[in-house]
């Protein structure tokens, strides 16, 4: 077996490794997450009346044709129908003796329907990590085999001791990647610039690690509590929103309100996972930068009235190469963060233009809350949000920024950020003339 071959067997295994353990946590927090709902619920059934928890007692869910609840066929879908969910009940003995009944078609409906979101991001996590771990992995390796090329054009050119890449080999196949104190150290000095070389590599193999594992924990902790909700307002529901209507649609509302904000990560989640894996296609070919300008602020202030807009007028003809929807949807969000975080009746700026280097650009500035000087360099990561007013409330996951940031680099553009607290940002995109295909 060649070098490359064992490059790629070994990136293959490191991958596959991964995978089963992100495949071993996704399936403790499923079980776990759906244990603790549903024995939660069984339990507040049986207390809910003021009587005590008795552990052995004799329970069941069991389907009661023909006595479902009109309103579970609302939030039942194909395939919960098909487990004749709406027609389950709860059935347990209270502390006489007597069977009690209890429906329990609703909240197993919602706990389908919450199973069935979170396996559905799961299993993005998990193909994205499928189709790109061992290209990721094989690409960080490339140095390693490019050492084994020069190392063997040494030794065939000078002589040279082979024990000493012996035992190089032998110190480079005991380290583990994943473990943070683990270098490479020979003691020859002829091997110095070779180790190097090795723990530069190592080091940027364990911050993509880093990155993987933020990602994945970060993305749990956003489904987590959108979940948690639909779970306490559907608890309520079954608890009092039978005979309170004000609870009933206070319930709704939240539970439509979390539904919405999943989907809208689970879009942005898998926007970035086929960004990563490849398959976004860009169709580059001449627009107008001014004229896509003003289209989006056109649309800005027919679904805004809430602040004031203006347009400046364009500095000539601001013509460049490029996905045009790309570039709107780019611009889109850098107008929907300047809104969310400027106050009503203030001033949101758009224009398009050239900066000093020539280099066709657009511009987004408001006079919102800013950002802090240590949060600038972080902005573009994946779900960062620099604090509490930018916190879950204001309706974002913090990957907007993230998108837009995919979208310039593919089209090898750069950003240009000006920003102080209580008084503005300003966000500039340019796209260098000499720059006319993705990346």
């Amino acid at each position: 077996m060649n070098e490359t071959k064992k490059m790629k067997s070994i990136a293959r295994r490191m991958n596959r490794k991964w995978a089963a353990g992100l495949f071993a946590a996704f399936l403790f927090f499923d079980i776990l997450a759906g244990s603790l709902a549903l024995g939660g619920w069984c339990y507040f059934q049986e207390t809910g009346s003021g009587q005590a928890f008795r552990f052995h007692t004799e329970r069941r869910f069991q389907v009661i044709p023909g006595r479902s609840h009109p309103a579970s066929s609302l939030f039942l879908g194909s395939a919960a129908a098909s487990t004749n969910l709406g027609n389950t009940y709860y059935l347990y003995q209270d502390s006489a003796g007597r069977e009690q009944q209890v429906y329990a078609g609703r909240f197993l409906i919602f706990l389908w329907n919450g199973a069935a979101l979170i396996l559905l991001v799961q299993a993005i996590l998990l193909l994205g990590q499928a189709l790109s771990g061992t290209r990721k992995i094989r690409k960080y390796l490339a140095p390693l085999d490019e050492m084994a090329v020069t190392a063997k054009l040494i030794t065939n050119a000078a002589d040279f001791d082979e024990g000493a890449f012996h035992d190089l080999e032998h110190a480079i196949s005991e380290i583990s990647p994943t473990t943070t104190d683990a270098y490479l150290h020979t003691g020859n000095t002829e091997l110095k610039s070779l180790e190097e070389a090795v723990n530069s590599l190592l080091d940027r193999m364990r911050e993509s690690y880093r990155q993987q594992d933020r990602f994945v924990s970060n993305a749990s902790h956003e489904l987590r509590t959108p979940i948690a909700v639909i779970q306490g307002y559907a608890d309520m529901l079954s608890r009092w929103g039978k005979e309170d209507e004000t609870v009933l649609e206070e319930s709704i509302a939240a539970i439509k309100g979390e539904s919405d904000h999943m989907k809208k990560l689970v879009e942005q989640l898998l926007f970035l996972a086929r960004g990563d894996s490849g398959k976004t296609k860009l169709a580059f070919e001449p627009f107008s930068l001014a004229e896509m300008i003003r289209e989006v602020w056109d649309e800005s202030v027919m679904i805004d009235p809430g602040h004031t807009y203006r347009l400046k007028d364009a500095a000539g003809i601001v013509q460049i190469s490029g996905d045009s929807s790309m570039i709107k949807q780019a611009a889109r969000i850098l107008v929907d963060n300047a809104a969310k975080y400027t106050p009503e009746k203030q001033e949101i700026t758009l224009w398009a233009g050239s900066n000093e280097k020539g280099d066709p650009c657009f511009t987004v500035q408001d006079e919102g809350i800013g950002i802090g000087g240590e949060d600038i360099s972080h902005i573009f990561e994946r779900f960062y949000r620099s604090g509490p007013a930018r916190g879950r409330e204001s309706g974002g996951a913090g990957l907007g920024l993230s998108i837009a940031k995919w979208i310039v680099d593919r089209h090898q553009g750069y950003f240009q950020l000006l920003s102080r607290e209580d008084i503005g940002t300003r966000i500039t995109v340019c796209f260098p003339q000499n720059k006319s295909g993705p990346v």
